[in-house]
């Protein structure tokens, strides 16, 4: 009988042991390569052949949406025309667990011979591609996680693991922020979150507010229009607090009537945030102090309140 979790376990802790011997590797080979795609004038172009293929995929991806412009090329491709990717300024990395495929064979000396400045991520280093790289990153297993030893896991692992590393190191060395990875992720729920900002959430009829000296009757009614259940309460057309269902039911349980102001019922310390700031952070706050409501300011002026319902229904989360 198959033993699932034995054979789940084993994958994962070959894996994870692949990755992390990775770490004594990453040195000056390393850091040279990052500084030489850090300088680079062109693209950084990513190749392989079969599964390391696929793994430069998502490398492309991965650099490009994190300030590194990257483009694809398989192997096999390249020898039959797509070589013309390749600019002058461009650099390549060629990714192989062998470093001996035919396919890549055959393109490195067409790289070379282009003076073209070639990485290796190879996980042989006594290979083809090992002896004829410019740099090498060493993406050496001692075991895959396959029961034969045979189907690419722990070396992919690792080479996906390299990559990330590099392009990690890249954003920190370029200073690359949110800012700019919301500019690189425009669409779905990431991008959202990365750019919508509270004044894009906010309805024009968000914006309920009562005098001071206004009675329950009317800090009710006013709660009501808003729609947001809450209201804000001025003094001198200032804001002083902020009256939320919570609050009213809190000033019933503490005795007060019919008969109350507003500036009994508010809370005096309201959150608030400015009108340009990220939903998400509006969210956060509120997750962290349990409440549904945040009072949007521009700057000393109340420009509204904005509820948990409405972040949601941007499909943020």
């Amino acid at each position: 009988m198959m033993d699932w979790i034995r054979r789940a376990t084993e994958t994962l802790t070959l894996e994870s042991d692949a990755i992390r011997d990775l770490i004594p590797k990453v040195g000056i080979e390393f850091k040279a390569v990052g500084q030489l795609l850090l300088e680079m004038k062109g693209r950084v172009v990513i190749t392989g052949i079969g599964k390391s293929a696929i793994i430069a995929q998502k490398l492309a991806a991965t650099f490009n949406s994190t300030g590194t412009p990257a483009i694809f090329m398989h192997a096999a491709d390249a020898i039959h025309g797509d070589l013309g990717l390749v600019q002058r300024d461009d650099l390549v990395i060629c990714i192989s667990k062998s470093g001996n495929s035919p396919e890549i064979k055959a393109l490195v000396p067409l790289l070379k011979s282009r003076d073209i400045q070639l990485i290796g991520m190879v996980g042989n280093d006594g290979s083809y591609l090992a002896q004829h790289s410019d740099f090498i990153l060493d993406t050496t297993v001692s075991k895959e996680a396959c029961p034969l030893d045979l189907a690419p896991t722990s070396s992919t692992a690792a080479q996906m693991a390299m990559g990330d590393a590099l392009a990690t190191c890249l954003m920190e060395a370029r200073g690359f922020e949110a800012a700019d990875f919301a500019q690189m992720h425009p669409g779905g729920a990431l991008g959202k979150r990365l750019y919508t900002r509270l004044q894009d959430v906010m309805r024009s009829d968000q914006n309920p507010s009562v005098m001071h000296d206004a009675s329950l009757k009317l800090v009710v009614l006013e709660m009501s229009s808003g729609r947001c259940g809450a209201t804000a309460v001025k003094h001198n057309d200032k804001v002083v607090g902020i009256i939320t269902d919570g609050d009213l039911r809190r000033a019933m349980e503490n005795g007060l009537g019919t008969d109350a102001e507003a500036i009994q019922l508010m809370n005096d310390a309201p959150k608030t945030m400015p009108h340009d700031a990220l939903a998400v952070q509006a969210f956060q706050l509120m997750e962290k102090h349990s409440i549904s409501q945040i009072m949007v300011m521009d700057g000393e002026d109340y420009a509204g309140i904005v509820h948990l319902h409405d972040i949601l229904r941007e499909g943020i989360f």
